[in-house]
């Protein structure tokens, strides 16, 4: 045990601080959505620009997110902690004043960039506290429920605080949450970083911010601009060329941001690639699950949120369940059986109509898909965070946190895309439909977004049956951890 170790008297206090930070990161990724036609009326925000308010979050926290974990190796797991957690606050602060709806998406970026130096700091805290595995595997089982139901929390919370206050609060609740994280942090959480070799890589850092950010952003803009457009080409190029570059300046520096020989970890290049469709997936559920229940089965704010409840507590139910059956059957056949069990209950929502009820038809779909997303998370964070040394914790943490919001966003922009073109379609000819009518052909269009979400999810199972072997992840499988990277 290091000597950081020993001055920790109790780690589940570190571990406490950090999921306190981890979850109100989470949370802001879907927290808005509930809240988001009183936004719109307060503030006067076009259609155009209202998905601008969920999108900065999502655009800056991807972007920021390899620059972050890179930085939290370098210059200390807790220092970027703390600076993510002040950030992130300050930002929360700034967005329940805001007055406009400019000042309203500056705020929200400036909030994603804290949440990218919060949430690898955190992972890479949470898998290096521990030497013991199995307290490790149960520590990163509860940091796997809280990125799992964060978003589903997030709803529950986002309805009750709009309807009984007002949404200034949603993002005014964070502010005490990081006043209180610092101090405990300070107290609990021990300062550590990655032993290689010191420097900041300024160019590979740009290139890769921007590429990710660029092409996330040229992702959400297909919504309106569509996918073969000048805009969406050109754009995509750019941010192609981005990242390619970056590639290159990572063979060639002597201090890289992303060590490229890194994902000859099969363990954690799979495990990304896995979670990468699994949140595709995921995102979808809260995004369209949400618009569904308000706009179509007219549930109050207060009741969208606490209809996802029940996602919330399941999920947590999945992952205490996948940290009981890891030992016994294995993280390959747990991954794979959570995400068949999630896949299924995205597959039922095909099942749903403008006459369908909560209990009849939404609750036996949630409940399959929380079960599977709780125990399909802990395998995969695992499998991608646990199979490398600790000074590349921070790094594995960044890779993990980026798939997971580059697959949010990709998933998000392409299922919306289907459901708008399916439900217009539906309408061509029908110069003055009625409300009913429209009814009818948004709920078609959902329904092909949960189908090709199923889909999604379906992938990533076919990611892990054919490139992770057992001989991959027997460490983490046996005990949590693993001493050393098992290269393909």
């Amino acid at each position: 045990m290091s000597d950081t170790q020993q001055k920790v008297h109790n780690p589940w206090l570190t571990v406490t601080v950090v999921c306190i930070a981890q979850l109100m990161v989470v949370l802001d990724a879907t927290i808005v959505n509930v809240a988001l036609p009183s936004i719109q009326r307060s503030l006067h925000i076009s259609n155009g620009n209202l998905q601008w308010i969920v999108n900065a979050y999502t655009l800056t926290f991807g972007g920021f997110l390899l620059l972050g974990g890179r930085a939290a190796d370098l210059f200390g797991r807790r220092n970027l902690f703390f600076a993510g957690v002040a950030l992130f606050s300050f930002a929360s602060l700034l967005n329940g004043l805001a007055s406009s709806a400019a000042m309203l998406i500056a705020s929200r970026a400036l909030q994603g960039l804290g949440a990218a130096l919060v949430a690898p700091s955190c992972l890479a805290i949470v898998n290096t506290t521990f030497s013991d595995p199995d307290d490790q595997r149960k520590a990163l089982g509860l940091w796997a429920a809280l990125s799992a139901g964060g978003a589903a929390v997030g709803l529950l919370l986002g309805g009750l605080l709009t309807q009984a206050l007002s949404w200034p609060w949603i993002f005014f609740v964070n502010v005490p949450i990081g006043i209180l994280a610092v101090p405990l942090a300070l107290r609990f959480v021990p300062d550590s970083r990655g032993e290689g070799a010191a420097g900041t890589d300024f160019s590979g850092a740009l290139s890769i911010t921007a590429g990710l950010a660029l092409l996330i952003y040229a992702i959400v803009e297909t919504q309106s601009a569509g996918w073969g457009s000048l805009q969406t080409l050109g754009l995509g190029g750019l941010a192609l060329a981005l990242i390619a570059a970056f590639v290159v300046i990572e063979t060639r520096t002597r201090a890289p941001l992303v060590r490229l020989s890194i994902f000859r970890v099969r363990a954690l290049a799979v495990g990304d690639a896995a979670l990468l469709f699994l949140a595709a997936g995921m995102f979808a559920n809260f995004f369209f699950g949400t618009l569904y229940i308000q706009d179509i089965l007219h549930f109050t704010p207060i009741g969208a949120g606490f209809a996802f409840l029940p996602v919330a507590v399941l999920i947590a139910v999945g992952a205490a369940a996948a940290q009981q059956l890891i030992p016994r059957f294995g993280i390959r056949s747990v991954a794979v059986g959570g995400m068949a069990i999630a896949a299924a209950g995205l597959a039922l929502m095909v099942r749903i109509s403008v006459h369908s009820t909560y209990a009849g038809t939404l609750l036996p779909s949630f409940v399959l898909l929380a079960i599977g997303l709780g125990i399909a998370f802990v395998p995969a964070t695992l499998i991608g965070v646990s199979s490398v040394v600790d000074e590349d914790s921070g790094l594995a943490s960044g890779l993990f946190n980026t798939a997971q919001q580059i697959g949010g966003a990709l998933g998000l922009a392409i299922l919306s895309t289907l459901a708008v073109t399916h439900t217009s379609g539906l309408l061509d000819g029908n110069s003055h439909p009625s409300v009913h009518a429209v009814a009818v052909a948004t709920v078609a269009g959902y329904r092909i977004a949960f189908v090709v979400a199923a889909g999604f999810m379906v992938v990533s199972i076919v990611v892990i049956l054919t490139f992770l072997r057992r001989g991959h992840v027997e460490g983490v499988a046996a005990d949590g951890v693993v001493a050393s990277p098992s290269a393909a």
